[in-house]
């Protein structure tokens, strides 16, 4: 099996010295093998300093990058002088939050921010890059939709495969899955589910309910600490999680459907809860107009914690919130990437970064200690 690698690793060498530049998934299929087996070859290749190692191919030690992948060049059917694609899905406010502070660090080194928004089709985000990638974008920085837990697999080959450095924003993919080697930047959202949990117990609840969506990765890795958390605390008496509303499930009804929101005053008295945690903000200022129209008064009734904190400050009153580090976000990705383009030729590669930021508590006037039994 040894010797097999061995002369496997000999022929990735002589083709990538003949050719210059070779893409993996080509030459995997050349030698017919698995594109994972052949990345795999290439990453020791460059580890032993034999080739290059760039976003889905492989380059000889003489081989300058193609033009398209240094900042600061006109490469590609469209011509963007020293442009980085940016992909986030449509209808999104909290990731164009990531975008301001994206654009900020872009601007900041004379690097052109181009955006593109996909729209919530599948394979959108792949239309997107190669879009972006026409148009001659240096690098990518993308924060994929996502919908269902199912969704990063269908995009593993795309991503995987890029001929330029590329970040993920706000994703994190599974450890163990080809897209767990990319750059990613994303918030802690399990220490945001703790940070709203220990509030509302700090002020004495023991019921609490979430009401949350399911239909990204922040949804779902939110629902999953929240109840990990909550039933590991001696001091909850009774926590329930339920959907915010049909709508924000990972498979939602096809047509709108009226009143698609939870009714969420019965599910507090069922569980004579005392305080709710809701994501995101809008549904969360939604919900509590239902409360109040239920008779229900925010705080004196029920404590509120929203989560997102993009308009959580409007509401009335202004709702207390875990305010993930949006903005920062897109900075620190976007200096990650700008660390990518900027490495110098022939330099061995630099080890994949897994960056989380932790989000804050704002706390306002949606919670109170819990009123007496």
């Amino acid at each position: 099996m040894r010797e097999a690698a061995t002369a496997r690793r000999e022929r990735v060498l002589a083709t990538v010295r003949e050719r210059g530049e070779v893409r993996v998934a080509e030459l995997a299929a050349e030698l017919e093998v698995s594109v994972v087996t052949l990345r795999r070859d290439v990453e020791e290749l460059a580890r032993q300093g034999k080739v290059r190692r760039g976003h889905g191919v492989a380059r000889s030690l003489t081989s300058d990058p193609p033009e398209a992948a240094r900042p600061g060049t006109r490469g590609g059917s469209g011509g963007s002088e020293g442009s980085v694609g940016l992909i986030v899905p449509e209808h999104h406010s909290y990731l164009f939050e990531a975008v301001r502070g994206a654009r900020a660090v872009l601007e900041a080194a004379g690097v052109r921010m181009a955006m593109h928004i996909a729209r919530h089709v599948p394979g959108a985000e792949r239309d997107m890059a190669r879009q972006a990638l026409e148009q001659g974008a240096a690098g990518l920085l993308i924060a994929p939709r996502w919908r269902t837990a199912r969704a990063p697999r269908l995009d593993e080959d795309w991503l995987c495969e890029l001929p330029v450095p590329a970040v993920l924003m706000e994703r994190r993919p599974a450890p163990g899955t080809p897209l767990h080697a990319l750059d990613s930047v994303c918030s802690d959202h399990a220490y945001g589910a703790h940070l709203a949990l220990d509030h509302l117990v700090g002020l004495g609840h023991r019921r609490i309910v979430l009401a949350a969506r399911d239909d990204s990765p922040t949804a779902r890795t939110l629902r999953a600490a929240f109840a990990g958390f909550a039933g590991e605390r001696p001091e909850i008496e009774s926590w329930t999680a339920v959907l915010s509303s049909r709508a924000t499930a990972p498979e939602p009804p096809r047509e709108p459907v009226e009143g698609s929101l939870v009714d969420l005053a019965p599910v507090l008295r069922e569980h004579g809860a005392t305080a709710a945690v809701l994501h995101a903000d809008v549904d969360a200022l939604m919900l509590v107009q239902q409360l109040r129209e239920a008779g229900l008064r925010v705080p004196r009734d029920v404590s509120v914690v929203a989560y997102d904190d993009v308009v959580a400050a409007l509401g009335s009153p202004p709702l207390t919130a875990v305010a993930p580090p949006k903005e920062e976000i897109g900075r620190v990705a976007a200096e990650l990437l700008l660390s990518r383009l900027n490495r110098p030729r022939g330099a061995a590669p630099a080890p994949i970064r897994r960056t989380e930021l932790l989000p804050a508590l704002k706390t306002r006037g949606s919670t109170a200690a819990p009123p007496a039994r």
